[in-house]
């Protein structure tokens, strides 16, 4: 395989409803799309997920733009590439901007999944034919919403609902959902708004029964969480400070987590992502795929990841219509009864819609 050709698309698509957290609040979610091209055709499909302030990560739309075009397609044009796996292998001397690296990666998955003749899935050694998902509730204006919004998602046959907690918005709304949900699968992410002073709120949420309390401490540390997962009784799940193999490898010899979540652009691909997949295996830690607010082939690269094995927890890949008015895929990617059936076609199993695509585009430039 040869990369000859690559398109960046800037898209920007509004969301059904602003989705808040302890960081910001999102409606307009701009991305860029990658269509990368072989020698002989074939062509792959790539969505980069960085938001364009660094809320999340450093990594922001424009930047990720800048690692592409100055230093990651140039190591990557016309190159013999005889696996996906080498591309991480020729992105090795750039530090991690995780994002635009798996934005790129994703598409050459793409492109190996086509010429091999296999879904996506497959190639990467899933076998699951059907997965459950889960949905991320963002921060409500009361709790009376909040309830409204959980009960529709519980109706729809979502198998976990995950809602955003930070300081003076935890304790009472966490004690609410339990008194309407009292057998709901129920986690809590913080995105990192809590500090080692506010253990004794944290216990507090061990009354709950939660599958687990997600990054509740700095987005860097694996240390202090260490700390904290020895006076909880509720497994902590990191996000934010799992950027690599290695860092997966380091938290859990420290103790610092019981579950781990896996984002493709967060861990820099699908191949460090399968790669930390196979490590927790290994190991008796369960993960499950977090979301990045994805469009169509975000998501549908996100649904290929989730059919390995030890995705054992629901994630937080819902259905195209939960975010989107139109996605840019067809179909679009659906949730029947908490479950999504994965494609078994070749590649990714969605076919970009490029009227929507060019209709959501901002810009757009081509290399060669």
């Amino acid at each position: 395989m040869k990369i000859e050709e690559i398109t960046i698309r800037h898209l920007k698509m509004t969301m059904k409803a602003p989705f808040k957290t302890s960081f910001g609040t999102i409606q307009e979610k701009e991305l860029l799309l990658l269509e990368v091209k072989d020698v002989a055709g074939t062509i792959g499909w790539g969505e980069a997920v960085a938001f364009v302030a660094p809320w999340y990560t450093e990594e922001t739309l424009k930047t990720t733009w800048h690692m592409l075009e100055d230093f990651l397609m140039p190591a990557l044009l016309h190159k013999e590439i005889a696996h996906p796996d080498d591309v991480s292998v020729l992105f090795t001397p750039i530090r991690r901007n995780c994002m635009a690296k798996a934005s790129i990666e994703g598409a050459v998955w793409d492109i190996y999944a086509q010429q091999t003749k296999q879904s996506l899935a497959h190639a990467l050694g899933g076998h699951k034919n059907l997965i459950e998902v889960g949905v991320s509730v963002g921060i409500q204006p009361s709790i009376e919403k909040l309830i409204a919004l959980i009960k529709n998602h519980v109706q729809m046959g979502y198998k976990r609902v995950k809602v955003k907690i930070k300081p003076g918005y935890d304790i009472e709304v966490i004690r609410a959902i339990r008194g309407e949900f009292p057998d709901l699968p129920l986690m809590a992410d913080a995105n990192s708004a809590y500090t080692l002073d506010d253990i004794d709120i944290l216990q507090q949420l061990d009354a709950f029964n939660l599958l687990m309390i997600e990054q509740p401490l700095a987005a860097d540390d694996i240390v202090d969480h260490a700390k904290l997962q020895k006076q909880l009784k509720t497994p902590i799940c990191l996000d934010e400070s799992i950027t690599s193999l290695e860092d997966a490898r380091k938290a859990i010899e420290l103790g610092s987590c019981g579950v781990i979540n896996v984002k493709i652009g967060r861990v820099g691909g699908l191949t460090e992502a399968r790669n930390i997949h196979d490590f927790c295996r290994d190991r008796g830690i369960p993960v499950w795929c977090g979301g990045m607010l994805e469009a169509g082939i975000g998501r549908a690269h996100n649904v290929a990841l989730t059919s390995l094995a030890n995705f054992v927890l629901p994630g937080d890949t819902a259905g195209s219509s939960h975010y989107w008015y139109e996605d840019i895929i067809q179909p679009e990617v659906v949730v029947e009864d908490g479950f999504i059936r994965v494609p078994q076609g070749v590649g990714i199993g969605y076919t970009p819609n490029i009227d929507v695509i060019e209709q959501l585009t901002i810009t757009k430039k081509v290399y060669k």
